[in-house]
């Protein structure tokens, strides 16, 4: 049930017909693991806070860094040297105290991702190809979805994965990028921005999610632009 501070706090998204009281106790009921508190991370972590999203889990090994600030808004210089996921746990409860946080400053593997991530949905806000193929695995394990988004300078990308029904992030990925990765900062708020709104949709049971398409924004141009996503018949991890 929704207090009459929480009916007040989130009154505008309730207005919405395809939202009303009862999308909003899915939202409170609702459990998502955000993996990565960076770029992405924070855009996620910060829109599913402000929406009422009932259970976050933050997972990230990481400590803030002078590097981390063009683009990582739950951070600030304050916070060099801190686990990210502390720093980010602290802005997320003083902008929402009524969701439950929690916190795991590890990384994720083939021994740990499915204790972390169970019972959630799975948020990936990485900024590595080998990691994000460790939770592409997991998910089709637990044939759960996962809303995936990349950067790279001014350039994003979305997708939502759903397990047997749409390719897999090893379909679509055979290499990742060499060397350190650029990145502007609006491109990662963009990006996390949109996959907040997949997660919320799927949620709520309504819209039409990226699924089976690529959702591709260019910061230089401000365009965006979709692509059809197939499957690989050849892929060793879905194999659909």
């Amino acid at each position: 049930m929704l207090s009459e501070n929480e009916l007040q706090r989130y009154h505008r998204q309730i207005l919405l017909p395809d939202w009303d009281r009862p999308g909003q106790e899915k939202l409170k009921r609702a459990r998502v693991a955000v993996v990565g508190a960076g770029g992405l991370g924070s855009a996620v972590l910060t829109y599913l806070t402000l929406a009422g999203v009932g259970y976050l889990r933050i997972i990230d090994p990481d400590r803030v860094e002078p590097t981390n600030l063009n683009r990582q808004m739950l951070h600030a210089e304050t916070d060099l040297g801190r686990q990210k996921v502390d720093s980010a746990k602290d802005k997320l409860a003083a902008l929402n105290p009524r969701i439950q946080i929690e916190t795991f400053a590890e990384a994720i593997n083939e021994k740990n991702v499915l204790e972390l991530i169970a019972d959630c949905l799975i948020v990936d806000a990485l900024d590595n190809l080998p990691a994000r193929l460790v939770l592409n695995r997991a998910a089709l394990r637990l044939n759960r979805p996962l809303f995936h988004g990349a950067v790279y300078g001014w350039e994003g990308r979305a997708t939502t994965i759903y397990p047997g029904r749409t390719p897999c992030l090893a379909c679509l990925y055979e290499a990742g990028l060499p060397g350190e990765i650029p990145v502007v900062g609006i491109a990662p708020g963009i990006i996390g921005c949109i996959q907040a709104a997949e997660v919320i949709k799927h949620i709520l049971g309504t819209g039409e999610l990226l699924t089976n398409r690529m959702l591709i924004f260019d910061g230089r141009t401000m365009t965006f632009r979709e692509i059809t996503l197939k499957p690989n018949p050849l892929c060793k991890e879905c194999g659909i």
